[in-house]
């Protein structure tokens, strides 16, 4: 019949940019995928990619789209939205826990979800986390560093440093009584990092507000900047004995596009050591774009 669809609505949506989808564990929160188009049915690799403050989830994920097609890889974009009970808050996200909602079991949960609907491997996966999402991401290695292939850790504002003598989040005194999970040195050892940074990255407008619902007094001492600040992880995780591949991008501010080829280069190097993932022959047809 003219005007019949080929194929059902939601399998046409399935490949290439799909629709934020509301997350199952909360549906609060969301995500959205890029699907190569040609993806097979072996597992393929899974790349997180966690906004920051800005929300722009969908953005990082379209950054990612030519990297997935290339190295058929399923890239998932959570969307953690502000303003979530309290209406004011912007940094919910990035510290784990808020108001009762566990963003580290939020993220777990969709990639169960996306692995039951496409043949993805979700019990390791790929992280790139940029400024909130930096946070985010060095946040949830220390209490998944098993679920991790890889992890970029991009312009964090503020850190939480390796350290038992401090509480969370200036350190991980209280990791276990929080999240009743205590650092893993020797998995978290295991975990390929990188640390990216602008090195025109020296605002501080954002990082310096004492007072404001993100911040805690000794934040200060841990760097004046961006890069100073994750050069202070970064000593820390050396310190560990916990390997990192520190970038200084050249040129570049508080762009989180802009670092992008480092970190694209990063996981590439990672991907390569995978098993050669089959293509099957590409299905063409025009996709409706709104």
């Amino acid at each position: 019949m003219i005007g019949q669809p080929a194929e059902p609505t939601s399998a046409h949506f399935a490949r290439g940019k799909t629709p934020i989808f509301a997350s199952q564990y909360d549906q609060r929160l969301g995500y959205c995928l890029y699907v190569p188009q040609t993806l097979g049915t072996d597992r393929a690799p899974l790349l997180v990619m966690q906004h920051g403050t800005e929300r722009n989830a969908s953005l990082y994920r379209d950054h990612m789209a030519a990297f997935a097609e290339e190295h058929q890889i399923v890239v998932l974009a959570p969307l953690f939205p502000a303003g979530i009970i309290d209406p004011e808050d912007l940094h919910n996200f990035k510290f784990i826990e808020y108001q009762g909602i566990r963003y580290d079991q939020a993220l777990l949960a969709m990639v169960d979800e996306v692995s039951r609907r496409y043949p993805v491997d979700p019990d390791v996966f790929y992280l790139h986390g940029f400024s909130g999402g930096g946070q985010f991401a060095h946040r949830f290695l220390y209490l998944h560093p098993d679920r991790l292939a890889g992890v970029s850790i991009g312009a964090p504002g503020r850190i939480t440093q390796l350290d038992d003598s401090l509480p969370w989040w200036l350190g991980t005194k209280d990791l276990q009584q929080r999240f009743g999970r205590a650092v893993d040195l020797d998995s978290l050892r295991r975990v390929p990092i990188l640390m990216v940074v602008g090195d025109n990255d020296v605002e501080t407008w954002e990082i310096d507000n004492p007072g404001e619902s993100n911040w805690m007094d000794g934040a200060e001492k841990t760097g004046s900047t961006r890069i100073e600040r994750l050069r202070t992880l970064e000593r820390d995780f050396l310190a560990q004995g916990i390997d990192v591949r520190f970038e200084l991008v050249p040129g570049v501010a508080h762009r989180g596009s802009l670092i992008l080829p480092a970190v694209r280069a990063f996981f590439a190097g990672l991907l390569q050591s995978r098993p050669q993932i089959r293509r099957p022959t590409p299905v063409t047809h025009l996709r409706h774009q709104e």
